[in-house]
């Protein structure tokens, strides 16, 4: 009785077709023709991205062995190898091997890739017979780059059948060490910038649901507990209202759990000023995938069901260049706006400065006295023309700010996603940076919160707490590591710092340990000596803002009470800060797991009208059994 292997053993008893010249002559030239045609335009070749690193061979391998497990799989993984032989073979049986000399690699992009295939079929062993004459002797190695996303046909010298290997190490993630502890009769205050992005809560989810831990650095913590939506009360009056509570920290019995929350008014729908938009979107080759564009597009499709007649949107796409695909449009015109958006396709390279230098222009084009006017980025972060790092990127974008064009970026994808760009270019551009790995999340950040990702309400919001070291010996404050702010930079109206929407939230937590408790600690003996404050205060919070297009910032003062009770949306957030710590390997977290911050979490769930906390306590459990 045979099986699918004794197959395949009796297809390599077939003997091999006697070459022909004559036929190998006229393939040869007939593939070169047909690549030609494929891979050019009628214009100018369009520039593809680096060539992938061969050291991610090796790993596709490793790999591709260890997700093998049965007889079948064994069959398929052969199967491949056998198609790359057999179409070298009839080469091979020519002659001695020749002295192997490296060339350029032939690069097939993945939207014509169907098409060649059948221009393959067409000059029978054609594009074997390239791969002798770039090296006769070598076995065809197909390799996919995360990187570019375009099919790439490597001939070199191997001795193992050919394999198809994903780099997966491009992505670069914003993040800094872990907050340190803090001894409060030497540093007693802490200052830093609010945070409403929510990139990282999605990252995480993206990593887990896809059967993989994150990586450590792509875990924030401020953005995992800002995901959610708490039960604060609205402000009776000005900008923000604030929210504290305090309870017993659930991973030290030494300790205590501190919330300072904010939560911004929410105008009326009506009352909101006509919003100009331009989508800047990136169509470069690295998009060419369903997670990417057209997980893009979809989305942006929402967004436009949630805009009123009298806003205009506007469509600038770049790749080895940029160009604007719309001008600007009235947002009632939904089929036209929609037509542009489909028209778009992937391919090239990503000349972000570019587009962002012709999305600008059009921003300012469009611009009228008591309008909003916000460019929203959406790519998956891989700038590689032009400005093409972090740093000049940020300097760019800063000097583009005050002109009242606000940026806010949407990631997609995974396998390059340059989310330190993304945060880089969002925290700049006045504006905040989302991931999008699925629809459901395109529904929460461009439905359910539009009016808080696109319509401002305050620039430059930044928290500093003063800690009265007669109640509390030691605090630390949980995530914020890429927004601490020195403490002279409170006061100081030229540092940049983080937005806040129409009815966003923000919410920061401290563990603090109180005098009397043990402390991580020890004292200085011949440390300062301070007065102590008030017995009833833990410390004093003040927060500074700027209203949109004002100069100088407005501020809000309170004391901090000894007397704060805990409440059920502060336990929550307690769970979700452990979750994100375990999954970074925080040491300050001693015995506590993943079971009890599941437990946590399930005893705070709530109301839970959207699932969001429902599908947070589900990715705990995936972590427990992926660990």
């Amino acid at each position: 009785m045979s099986d699918d292997l004794d197959d395949l053993k009796a297809a390599f008893s077939v003997a091999t077709p006697v070459p022909d010249a004559k036929r190998r002559a006229e393939n040869v030239a007939l593939a070169q023709e047909n690549l030609a045609r494929l891979q050019g335009s009628t214009t100018e070749a369009r520039p593809m991205k680096d060539a992938p690193r061969m050291g991610a061979f090796a790993k596709g391998i490793r790999a591709m062995f260890d997700a093998i497990s049965s007889k079948a799989g064994l069959t398929a993984t052969t199967a491949l190898a056998a198609f790359g032989l057999v179409m070298v073979l009839p080469v091979l049986r020519e002659g001695p091997p020749e002295v192997f000399t490296p060339k350029p690699a032939v690069l097939i992009e993945a939207p014509v890739l169907e098409e060649l295939i059948v221009a393959e079929r067409e000059a029978d062993m054609a594009v074997g017979a390239i791969a002798s004459e770039l090296a006769p002797s070598s076995v065809p190695v197909l390799r996919m780059s995360a990187k570019s996303q375009s099919r790439t046909l490597v001939a070199g010298s191997i001795a193992d059948a050919s394999v198809v290997a994903v780099e997966v190490d491009t992505e670069a993630f914003a993040s800094a060490s872990e907050n340190t502890l803090k001894v409060t009769r030497e540093t007693p205050v802490s200052t830093f910038s609010v945070d409403v992005d929510t990139a990282s809560y999605a990252i995480v989810r993206s990593s887990l649901m896809n059967g993989q831990l994150p990586p450590a650095a792509a875990v924030r913590i401020e953005e995992m507990v800002n995901y959610f939506p708490y039960d604060y009360a609205a402000p009776t009056q000005g900008v923000f209202a604030t929210s504290l509570a305090m309870m017993a920290t659930p991973w030290n019995e030494n300790t205590q759990l501190l919330r300072i929350a904010l939560q911004g008014q929410m105008p009326e729908v009506e009352a909101r000023p006509p919003l100009n938009l331009v989508f800047l979107i990136d169509t470069s080759g690295s998009m060419n995938q369903p997670n990417k564009l057209p997980l893009l597009k979809q989305s942006l499709r929402l967004l436009l069901g949630q805009l009123r007649a009298e806003d205009q949107v506007a469509i600038v796409a770049y790749a080895g260049s940029a160009g604007q695909v719309l001008e600007p449009t009235a947002a009632h015109e939904r089929d036209t706006i929609l037509g542009a958006l489909d028209n778009l396709a992937a391919g090239g390279e990503t000349n972000g400065q570019a587009g962002l230098q012709q999305a600008y222009a059009l921003a300012k084009q469009m611009q009228e006295e008591g309008e909003v006017s916000r460019v929203l980025l959406a790519t998956d972060g891989d700038f590689n023309v032009g400005l093409s790092n972090a740093e000049a990127l940020k300097g760019y974008i800063a000097d583009k700010r005050d002109s009242g064009t606000f940026l806010s970026v949407l990631g997609f994808g995974r396998g390059n996603l340059d989310d330190e760009t993304m945060q880089a270019l969002a925290q700049n551009g006045n504006g905040q940076a989302n991931y999008i790995d699925n629809l459901p999340e395109a529904q929460k950040v461009l439905v359910d919160q539009l009016t808080g990702a696109l319509f401002p309400i305050a620039s430059d919001v930044k928290v500093q707490v003063e800690f009265n070291p007669a109640t509390v010996a030691e605090y630390r404050l949980i995530g914020y590591e890429t927004r601490a702010l020195a403490r002279e930079d409170f006061n100081n109206d030229k540092v940049d710092a983080g937005d806040i929407g129409a009815g966003h939230q923000v919410t920061a937590l401290y563990e603090i340990t109180p005098v009397g408790n043990e402390t991580q600690v020890d004292a200085l003996r011949y440390g300062e000596s301070s007065v102590d404050g008030s017995k009833d205060e833990l410390g004093f919070l003040k927060l500074r803002f700027k209203e949109p297009g004002a100069q100088d910032s407005q501020s809000i003062e309170r004391a901090i009470p000894t007397t704060l009770e805990p409440d059920t949306e502060l336990e929550f957030a307690a769970a979700i800060s452990s979750f994100g710590e375990l999954l970074r390997g925080s040491e300050r977290l001693g015995d506590w797991s993943y079971e009890e911050a599941i437990m946590a979490a399930s005893n705070a769930r709530g109301e839970d009208s959207f699932g969001y906390r429902a599908e947070a306590i589900q990715l705990m459990r995936l972590a427990v059994a992926l660990k």
